[in-house]
């Protein structure tokens, strides 16, 4: 199951990461986070409010790890409940049944009611929703490329702090 998992989500991170001649990975320009700062600023100015500011709003959703995976999951194909629930296996029912709730309310997901017995229901991503892949792909490869150095960086600090 987890072999199947990881070749879903490597079929889907199909861009490559900008790499520097001496195979590092690049970095984002200074003005780059000098941008995204300045308009989280920009929204937290406006009315102080942070349920007003989209990125809140949006990365409150997309953010939590059962959202994200159950997108993934529909990138491949529409499945019924109980597919996603062995698929994405360490999820309770009741939390699936939540975040796919929270996920047809923000419009990422559409759930269909087939007419048999017992009733059937399908979950398929939406158009908004299979726009969010491309963005979770880069999230994805950043993981990939980066997961070994923060390791080690939660290993450093572990031997620091104990």
């Amino acid at each position: 199951m987890e072999l199947r998992k990881k070749a879903v989500f490597r079929e889907i991170v199909t861009l490559k990461e900008p790499v520097k001649a001496d195979g590092q990975a690049e970095s984002l320009p200074a003005e780059t986070g000098s941008r995204i700062g300045s308009t989280l600023k920009a929204y937290k100015q406006k009315d102080g409010l942070p349920g007003n500011c989209p990125v809140r709003d949006v990365l409150d959703r997309i953010g939590d790890k059962w959202s994200t995976l159950l997108v993934l999951t529909l990138a491949e194909r529409p499945h019924r409940f109980g597919e996603l629930r062995r698929a994405v296996f360490d999820i309770s029912q009741r939390m699936l049944t939540q975040t796919l709730r929270e996920l047809q309310r923000d419009g990422l997901i559409t759930r269909k009611v087939h007419p048999t017995t017992p009733p059937s229901v399908e979950y398929a991503l939406t158009a908004l929703g299979r726009s969010l892949l491309d963005p979770l792909s880069h999230l994805i490869r950043w993981a990939d490329v980066h997961h070994a150095a923060i390791r080690a960086a939660r290993s450093e600090f572990e031997r620091e702090t104990a």
